[in-house]
């Protein structure tokens, strides 16, 4: 009996995480740090793949780390995988992209689904009995030629979940409305702005446009400002086809060459985007405000606007700059607007996160033939603050009803401490207040490293770091705030065309606006469906990132592939047992100098520090160090790219 309550004590349940060695870590909540987390040798695994939730049973403890194995898998994260078809001794089988993924997947030939050897196809897994063999997968779709680059993009798209084709029940469902377009009955009760002068401000590759501002002087130091948002929800009605598929894919995905929407184009790149010079319906958040930012009143509704002008960041930023330029007094009091409620936020202790992006110029094929960076002016942020304020505000409004609210949580104790310990091997001093770094530190910090233009490249590691060290924002019914943008209430309203929460922040906005309540006992029935939703497009956001993430990396090792032997200037941006991560400092193409390529000594690790250190010359290899690399071996099946140093 003793025996059995000590097994009991001894098994656990936690999320699995799998290294590209095959070993597995559980994070069960034992101890501060991951050193602490149970590993588990692959002999150990019992089928378990990465992101699985997992029974363990932890061995009995030696002097060394905690071991233990999986008893049990109580939820699978992936049973589907992208890959090469292979062929040997008759055995045909997957090589999985994912270098998660640990074992290939054998394919029987009744499962071939007109596949052929060396195609990249989409496997799903059927039989998984016996731990010591290789599971059974059936091939569910051809992807096409590997290398080809509509193949590879669609491949990354679809091993996230994202199939870049829409069923045809849903694209049917938008012909039809389509077809119907704008009738004389969608222009009832609502608050006319056709006459209000009113653009849109987007990349200049964009084709759904759900947000435009508009602009009216109401006083020499009073202006009406209208923030409209594509009325998606009018169009998208609760339980159709085209809901409950935007509802399973969360978000539209932006790869580098392509977008694969949430809605068919025939919506998001027409009938709902705010293009100019044709009536849209929209939702709007429409303010009073004076000059020194109060707001004297506010207004959210139904709309109908009709955009005057289309401008992209380009052209926005030239027009403010530009005093004989069409509409420069009108997007100057706006970025004047937009500069003082950027000081406000940050005054109330908002966090400055952004980071530099590169963009791939592609050739006609795809293939990437310059790397060039992204200028973010203030045109950028005069939209960004906009948005910020109509969230904000339709936040404040829906949380005396319900709402899914858009929450960022305060950074763990812990991370913070291992931040202070970083910064300050960097030689920068801060300070902990309640376990926490100051926000106005951190940003007084930042801005310190972002003057010293000498020091740029310190700047980038430190904001790496800080970014590190933070929570992921995430959707949720309970609300907490947002801790970066010092926001009590925030959610997201303005972007309905490429996000599905939006999408039920509209609908509530118009039940509020409706004076339609939740009755008691329906609440609670509610509150579960929209928490529901918050936890599914939480992991979609995260998943679309992940793809977004993984086409960028593809196109760095593709256009890396042709610059073998070229040397470079890097930055060191990760420090790890195996070597160093280096990103190239013009093109952020990231890349592994292997421990076993630093020739001149026996390098050890100090994870604490981050840093590598020479056994014998005690030279010294940091977050943050300048270092001259060459290309030495580029994989585009793996995605990988290796430095030597010279």
């Amino acid at each position: 009996m003793k025996s059995q309550n000590s097994k009991q004590i001894n098994k656990l349940q936690g999320i699995i995480s799998i290294s590209s060695k095959g070993t597995g870590y559980v994070a069960i909540g034992i101890g501060k740090n991951k050193e602490q987390d149970p590993e588990i040798d692959f002999k150990h695994l019992n089928t378990a793949l990465h992101g699985d939730i997992v029974e363990i049973l932890l061995h009995p403890k030696g002097r060394g780390r905690q071991t233990a194995e999986v008893v049990k898998i109580i939820s699978r994260a992936k049973i589907r995988f992208t890959g090469v078809l292979e062929q040997e001794n008759n055995v045909v089988f997957l090589k999985p992209d994912d270098t998660k993924m640990y074992t290939d997947i054998l394919i029987p030939k009744e499962n071939f689904n007109n596949a052929k050897m060396g195609q990249k196809v989409f496997v799903e897994i059927v039989l998984w009995k016996d731990a010591q063999k290789a599971p059974i997968g059936k091939v569910i779709k051809v992807l096409g030629k590997p290398g080809d680059n509509n193949t590879e993009m669609n491949a990354i798209a679809i091993e996230k979940g994202f199939d870049s084709e829409l069923p045809n029940k849903v694209e049917e469902e938008a012909r039809k409305i389509k077809c119907e377009g704008i009738k004389k009955s969608d222009y009832e009760g609502r608050r006319d702005f056709r006459k209000t002068l009113t653009f849109t401000i987007d990349p200049e590759d964009a084709k759904d446009f759900d947000d435009a501002i508009s602009f009216k002087e109401v006083s020499n130091d009073e202006y009406e400002i209208g923030i409209h948002i594509a009325d998606v929800s009018h169009y998208v009605r609760l339980g159709s086809a085209l809901d409950i598929e935007a509802r399973e894919r969360g978000t539209s995905v932006y790869l580098v060459d392509r977008t694969i929407p949430m809605l068919p184009e025939i919506l998001s790149n027409d009938l709902c985007s705010l293009i100019p010079h044709k009536d849209r319906l929209t939702m709007s958040a429409v303010f009073i405000i004076n000059k020194n930012t109060k707001i004297k009143s506010e207004y959210f509704g139904h709309t109908i606007i009709h955009s005057q002008k289309r401008f992209t960041y380009e052209e926005a930023e030239k027009t403010i700059k530009n005093v004989n330029a069409p509409f420069h007094k009108e997007l100057s009091i706006l970025n004047n607007l937009a500069k003082k409620f950027t000081k406000e936020r940050f005054a109330k202790g908002a966090i400055s996160l952004d980071q530099e992006e590169v963009k791939f110029v592609l050739d006609d094929k795809g293939v990437p033939i310059k790397v060039i960076k992204k200028v973010r002016g203030d045109s950028n942020k005069l939209v960004e603050e906009f948005m910020l304020l109509a969230n904000k505000k339709v936040a404040k409004v829906l949380s005396k009803n319900t709402s899914i609210y858009r929450i960022h949580d305060e950074p763990s104790k812990e991370k913070m401490a291992d931040l202070v310990f970083f910064l300050q091997s960097l030689g920068h001093k801060v300070s902990l207040q309640n376990g926490i770094i100051p926000t106005h530190e951190i940003n007084k910090l930042l801005a310190s490293l972002k003057d010293k233009n000498t020091n740029k490249t310190m700047s980038d590691t430190v904001h790496r770091a800080v970014i590190r060290s933070m929570a992921k924002a995430i959707y949720s019914t309970k609300n907490i705030g947002h801790y970066g943008l010092a926001f009590e209430y925030y959610t997201h309203f303005t972007s309905p065309i490429r996000r599905y929460p939006d999408i039920i922040v509209h609908r509530l906005l118009s039940d509020y606006l409706a004076k339609k309540k939740i009755t008691n006992d329906k609440l609670r029935e509610k509150l579960f469906e929209y928490e529901k939703i918050a936890l599914i497009s939480s992991e979609q956001e995260k998943r679309a990132s992940d793809a977004e993430r993984a086409s960028i990396k593809y196109k760095q090792v593709e256009y890396m592939s042709k610059r073998k032997g070229e040397s470079f200037n890097g930055i060191i941006s990760g420090i790890t047992e195996w070597g160093m991560y280096v990103e190239e400092i013009e093109t952020k193409c990231e890349g592994l100098v292997r421990i076993r390529d630093l020739k001149d000594d026996f390098y050890v690790l100090n994870e604490k520090k981050l840093e590598l250190t020479g056994q014998k010359n005690k030279k010294r290899y940091r977050l943050g160090d300048h270092v001259k690399i060459k290309v030495k071996a580029v994989d585009l099946e793996r995605k990988t790219i290796d430095y030597i140093l010279f």
